[in-house]
């Protein structure tokens, strides 16, 4: 087997972007608050060009049998997610959870008798609410972990969210492909 020369190490085919792609590129080098905030954004806003185009009826679809999983139960389950870590936990507000009881854990996916189109305004206003969170406290910050009792970071709480939302950007690009075909990062 032979080595590839130093002209041929760099690739030219590189993966397609999302067509009408808005979001700003991600910084290559910066602060820490800088990297941290800057990839949770631009992960929320992958989620935002998902749902972007779709018939709101159509937000509700399960194109990737056998799961469960739409974009309007994921837009759902992480404006349950921001408000959660954000505002419970490391916030420590005393507030409801958002489509989700210990009798109906997961109800974010399953019960989406709901709009889509509040879901979506619901969202906003968590991860609005969210960057007002971060943008007031020092990344050493603590709130309180509710599982375990023990203090938790904003710099934690961050790492957590980014890969929460890595995650489920990929279920969007699944069911989004699967509903029209559009692809795209």
């Amino acid at each position: 087997m032979t080595e590839p020369s130093a002209a041929s190490a760099t690739p030219t085919a590189f993966a397609a972007q999302w067509a009408d792609d808005s979001r700003e590129p991600l910084p290559l080098v910066g602060g820490e608050r800088e990297l941290l905030t800057r990839y949770l954004d631009w992960y929320r806003e992958t989620l935002l060009l998902k749902c972007t185009g779709v018939p709101p009826e159509a937000l509700s679809e399960r194109t990737v049998p056998p799961s469960g999983m739409s974009l309007h139960g994921l837009l759902r389950h992480l404006a349950g997610v921001e408000r959660w870590w954000f505002r419970i936990q490391f916030a420590g507000e005393e507030l409801p959870l958002l489509y989700y009881s210990d009798e109906d854990p997961d109800q974010d996916f399953d019960a989406l008798d709901g709009d889509p189109a509040e879901a979506l305004a619901v969202w906003r206003a968590e991860c609005e609410r969210s960057r007002g969170i971060v943008a007031a406290a020092e990344l050493d910050a603590t709130g309180t972990h509710a599982r375990t009792g023990r203090p938790v970071s904003l710099r934690r709480v961050l790492i957590d969210m980014i890969a929460e939302y890595a995650r489920h950007c990929g279920h969007a690009d699944l069911l989004r492909e699967g509903m029209d075909g559009a692809t795209g990062h």
